[in-house]
């Protein structure tokens, strides 16, 4: 087992270089390749010396580190197995609204993993062209416009109907904002329809008798969070539309998601 995490370590040094190549050294949570590889390396020093003092240590203690650690990797393989099942998608019929999720631009450009996203949104417009799709995105501190505003500039020579969502800084508050700008819209919606219908003696039925529909448009390793986070805030029949990830950066991301499920869980966001 100790040549087993020896490896382990390695690679996770080897995948840290990978991406500061490919992304650069400033992509988010990269450090915790770094982190895994010491891990790993501490794991390999262990199970080579623990056999000489093993019979130093209470079995107890023995017994608790081995069950907190089983626990960590048992959680970490569920999390992981939701997030794929998470991503698939079933549902065929159209929907009302997609909110697509932004994310990071670098200065002005649109990334790899956004370019992705909004490729899948003309994709689903192509097909659906009734659907209104909200743009989310704010402005971060390393970037010089917000996401939405870039993703506008990409998909505004579509022929896609856009709103535009510019306040948020993270998932939560994607949602959040997102229901706002629906939720006004259809009140205005409804409220022109049912002026223009009362003229000829027609009623709409009751706002609660109408259903609407929304998809949650991100990246595949996003989507179950995402869509427990639209749930949590209130978006009705809520359903994922996922977008293929960088290849390269696909287990970062698998594991940096990981942890953000975890936070969101805990705060309450899901």
């Amino acid at each position: 087992m100790a040549v087993v995490f020896g490896i382990l370590g390695i690679l996770c040094l080897m995948y840290y270089g990978v991406i500061v190549i490919y992304s650069g050294a400033g992509t988010s949570f990269s450090a915790i390749w770094i982190i895994l590889a010491l891990g790993f390396f501490a794991a390999a020093a262990v199970m080579k010396f623990y056999p000489r003092f093993r019979d130093k240590v209470p079995v107890q203690l023995e017994v608790a580190v081995i069950t907190f650690f089983s626990a960590i990797a048992f959680i970490f393989v569920v999390v992981e197995l939701m997030m794929g099942f998470s991503s698939i998608t079933f549902q065929k019929e159209s929907v009302n609204y997609v909110i697509v999720l932004g994310t990071q631009v670098r200065g002005n450009k649109i990334s790899r993993t956004l370019e992705r996203r909004l490729d899948k949104a003309v994709e689903y417009a192509a097909y659906h062209p009734n659907t209104v799709f909200v743009l989310s995105g704010g402005q971060g501190e390393d970037e010089d416009v917000t996401e939405a505003s870039a993703m506008y500039r990409y998909m505004k020579s579509r022929g896609v109907q856009l709103l535009l969502e510019e306040s948020s800084r993270s998932t939560y508050e994607n949602m959040v904002y997102s229901k706002i700008l629906i939720t006004e819209r259809e009140r205005l919606r409804r409220a022109t329809l049912r002026a223009a219908m009362a003229e000829y003696g027609y009623l709409l039925p009751p706002d609660e008798e109408i259903t609407i529909r929304v998809g949650i448009l991100t990246s595949n390793f996003h989507e179950l969070r995402a869509k427990g986070i639209a749930r949590h805030v209130g978006i009705p029949n809520v359903s994922g539309i996922s977008a293929k990830s960088d290849p390269v950066l696909f287990a970062h991301f698998c594991v940096r998601e990981c942890f953000a499920i975890l936070k969101d869980k805990f705060v309450g966001n899901m």
